[in-house]
């Protein structure tokens, strides 16, 4: 697939290899993400095919960008104008455009795959792993200006991590359901994810407790703690918790926005940081406090969609996201069965 990949003419202003892209399921991010970042991006892709359960949806998209719409994923998949499939949303689909992806050895961007259901996670782990294609898992709170600039002054400045909190207050729901809220499932992967990847060690056992909702149906409530210690203790290494709110009823508007905790506290061995996603950083040390906005950075989708460019046309395979998903999808399985038992669950060994 990447010899075939097509390399723009000087006439074009770019020598970088252009990604000929089918995309698969639009998704609720579409408009506000994607869109924008592809038009931002005409040296690095263009979109051959679009194809989506709203067949007027897939028709509108493909109007906008001059591609064609497609009969399904699978015609996409195979079609050889193809270089590489975005998967944008799951719904329908599910991980089925994942494995036709593998089938016919095209490089795939999983926006949708923390989406994906958890039994199908090992087998997709192995097809993958088996195509030997280049994969990308989206985990955008790696790749947000503010953790790239947390990672710098953990290296640099505030020390290694010993505590973090990690927060997310879900609004108060509204009479019309907005598609693009997610998931608690995807939140809370994310959630493990950036903490594993600020904290930079391996999690070794995970504490659960959530809180019934007024209905008596799902929680409206949860906390779970990552511990990074040693195997076989406990409480002495780093800690993560995280602590995922859904209880602000839609009568009470205004409780959402007050006193608003930061997504993330960080306690390291020289000082503390605070992370609001995706641009605000403000953290301190002995110096006092430093405030960093950091709004002159590519946005969000670009900076996912040129991550993904470099892992294919480097011609160099790099999967270790989807290693990264996986693990995060284990670690949510854990929590899962921690709060069922009501007690601390060993993590299995990487």
């Amino acid at each position: 697939m990447a010899d075939n990949l097509r390399r723009p003419s000087a006439a074009e202003g770019s020598p970088e290899v252009k990604l000929r892209l089918g995309l698969v399921g639009l998704g609720p991010s579409w408009s506000t993400r994607y869109k924008p970042a592809l038009q931002a991006l005409p040296g690095r892709f263009e979109v051959r095919a679009v194809c989506d359960p709203v067949a007027h949806r897939a028709a509108q998209a493909a109007a906008e960008l001059g591609a064609r719409c497609s009969d399904g994923f699978r015609t996409l998949t195979a079609s050889p104008d193809v270089d590489a499939v975005l998967m944008l949303s799951a719904k329908w689909y599910g991980s089925l455009p994942i494995l036709a992806a593998c089938d016919h050895a095209k490089a795939m961007y999983c926006g949708a795959s923390i989406d994906i259901e958890s039994s199908d996670a090992q087998q997709i782990r192995e097809r993958v792993r088996d195509a030997g294609i280049a994969f990308m898992a989206e985990l955008p709170h790696r790749l947000a200006p503010a953790t790239i600039r947390l990672k710098e002054l953990i290296a640099t400045r505030l020390g290694p991590p010993r505590l973090v909190m990690c927060r997310h207050r879900r609004p108060a729901p509204q009479k019309k359901p907005s598609q693009s809220q997610p998931s608690y499932r995807r939140m809370l992967v994310e959630m493990v994810d950036w903490c594993r990847y600020v904290v930079g060690q391996e999690v070794t056992s995970v504490v659960a407790t959530r809180h019934s909702g007024p209905t008596g149906k799902g929680f409206d409530h949860s906390l779970v703690a990552l511990d990074f210690s040693a195997p076989g203790t406990s409480g002495v290494g780093p800690l993560a918790q995280i602590e995922y709110g859904d209880y602000v009823q839609n009568t009470w508007p205004e409780v959402s926005g007050y006193r608003r905790p930061a997504d993330l506290q960080v306690v390291c061995e020289s000082g503390v940081a605070f992370v609001d996603l995706p641009n605000t950083l403000v953290w301190f040390d002995r110096a006092g406090q430093h405030n960093e906005a950091l709004d002159s950075e590519r946005p969000i989708g670009e900076q996912l969609l040129l991550h993904f460019h470099r892992a294919v046309a480097s011609l160099v395979l790099r999967s270790s996201s989807l290693d990264d998903a996986y693990r995060a999808i284990t670690l949510m399985l854990l929590a899962d069965q921690s709060a069922a038992e009501g007690r601390r669950v060993t993590a299995p060994a990487k």
